[in-house]
């Protein structure tokens, strides 16, 4: 464990009462597997009374996998952040705790204004994700991760007045790419949170909406101190987390963006368990 910008020895005894995990490249392997390292120590931290929360871009339904490997699913006093912090949810029961969404006008504008890319885009909404243009190299990098319907559709028009979109994505692999994007789209985005992910993704949320405001909701809901969690990621999306975070995990694969915002960053690889580490270093004691 490498320790980047040291805390007061205190802060690392404290009692870590939510775990905040993302989940691609940091929970998950490669594979999209979550190797016995990472589900020992969740679940000893879990039997310690510690809150082990799924912290990612995508929605509750498809994470619902994942809560099933972990022991997770269904469980009263659990909980999920989806869509990069618009949605909370309690896995009993897929009860929602809060959910904001993109206006439906503005999302219509952009992803017009996306569709004239042509490019890979997601759209996504409170149970479904719909996805345009998908090339072979996604396909396989969506496979085993989360289910999708297929669109043609270069216009909201089909989901107006029927669902309501809480992210789209643009995908292409070259990041200098997706930042010439977003210079582009910026006389849209003014009510837009922007992000980034997977090292493939440029991201529109409502303005507002990161993971580190709903980590710190969440823990307002539950009466638990900002001190008293620790954030795991990989990724920019994942920036707001671990600077709202009492203690701020980096796994050894991280986006070296990100570096400068972890107290520490872990040994192991999302592959070898990053996760498993983190806890069995500043939960399990």
């Amino acid at each position: 464990m490498c320790i980047l910008h040291r805390k007061k020895e205190s802060t690392y005894m404290l009692t870590y009462k939510i775990i905040a995990c993302d989940m691609d490249e940091t929970l998950l392997s490669s594979d999209a597997s979550i190797c016995r390292r990472n589900i020992e120590a969740i679940a000893k931290a879990k039997a310690q009374g510690v809150k082990f929360v799924p912290c990612t871009g995508r929605g509750f339904r498809s994470v619902e996998g994942v809560l099933k490997t972990l022991n997770l699913f269904d469980e009263a006093g659990q909980y999920v952040i989806g869509f990069n912090g618009a949605s909370i949810t309690e896995n009993k029961g897929h009860r929602s705790l809060f959910w904001d969404p993109i206006p439906f006008d503005l999302a219509d504008t952009i992803y017009r204004k996306s569709a004239s890319y042509g490019l890979c885009m997601h759209i996504y909404t409170r149970d479904t994700v719909y996805i345009s243009g998908v090339t072979p190299d996604e396909e396989d990098f969506l496979r085993g991760r989360m289910a999708y319907v297929p669109t043609a559709e270069k216009t909201l028009d089909f989901l107006r007045g029927k669902e309501e979109v809480c992210k789209l994505i643009i995908m292409h692999t070259d990041y200098s790419r997706l930042q010439e994007i977003h210079a582009e789209m910026l006389p849209l985005l003014d009510d837009i949170t922007v992000s980034f992910s997977s090292n493939r993704y440029i991201e529109f949320m409502h303005k507002g909406v990161t993971k580190g405001v709903a980590l710190l909701k969440l823990a307002a809901m539950l009466g638990v101190e900002p001190e008293e969690t620790m954030a795991i990621g990989d990724n920019i999306n994942d920036i707001e987390m671990l600077q709202a975070a009492g203690l701020s995990v980096g796994v050894h694969n991280l986006n070296p963006l990100i570096r400068q915002y972890c107290n520490v960053v872990t040994d192991a690889t999302n592959n070898d368990g990053a996760v498993g580490e983190a806890i069995e270093t500043f939960v399990l004691k």
